[in-house]
């Protein structure tokens, strides 16, 4: 059974009114109470641009780059956000459910209460990010880049981590043994009361460059 975080939900109120994209998002750096659904959002570039009270559903986000940018209570459902530039971002009271994620850059950023369930995010760069009552559950982060991120009750269910990186990212207290991966990168001085299956001992020993002899 897959452990679970008791998160603040997104403050989603009842009855939220249709958002035009055209008329919203491209001329404007705040974006509040409404849902945006079955459409793309395509080459927007702006720094710090907010969102809140916000459920994006079947949004396909092309060429958008919004660093610096702030998410408040936040629905991303079906989305296709690959390669969109959150860095530096502030991320409070998220969800992001069976999401395309690919690529996607989250360097910097800070999350606070934000579950990613079932997204397919290989690829993802979350270097240096602030993570603090966040879970990932059931998704794919094979390649994905924690590179020196900080992980306060942060928990990771049933994800795909080959060949991720976790160097430079202490570890005390993560528990990984649910998690599938055959090699991870890590750094040996981060890894003391990270947890992981037996089945994880090797790809841990081939990460240290320590050689398993049977």
């Amino acid at each position: 059974m897959a452990t679970k975080l008791k998160l603040q939900s997104p403050r989603i109120p009842v009855g939220l009114e249709h958002i035009n994209v055209d008329e919203h998002l491209h001329d404007k750096d705040s974006i509040s109470l409404g849902t945006i659904e079955d459409c793309e959002i395509a080459e927007i570039s702006a720094d710090k641009t907010s969102f809140e009270q916000v459920v994006f559903k079947n949004v396909t986000f092309l060429d958008v780059t919004l660093p610096f940018a702030e998410l408040t209570d936040v629905v991303f459902e079906k989305c296709d956000l690959s390669n969109v530039d959150f860095s530096e971002a502030i991320i409070h009271r998220v969800e992001i459910k069976n999401c395309k994620l690919m690529g996607m850059n989250m360097a910097g950023a800070t999350l606070r209460d934000v579950t990613f369930d079932s997204c397919m995010a290989n690829y993802t760069s979350f270097g240096y990010a602030d993570f603090k009552q966040v879970q990932f559950n059931d998704c794919a982060l094979s390649h994905a880049d924690f590179y020196e991120s900080i992980f306060k009750k942060t928990l990771f269910n049933h994800c795909q981590l080959e060949q991720a990186s976790f160097a430079e990212v202490d570890l005390q207290g993560i528990d990984l043994s649910s998690c599938q991966f055959d090699s991870l990168t890590v750094s040996l001085n981060k890894l003391d009361g990270c947890v992981i299956a037996p089945e994880h001992t090797e790809g841990f020993a081939r990460a240290l460059g320590l050689i398993l002899k049977e």
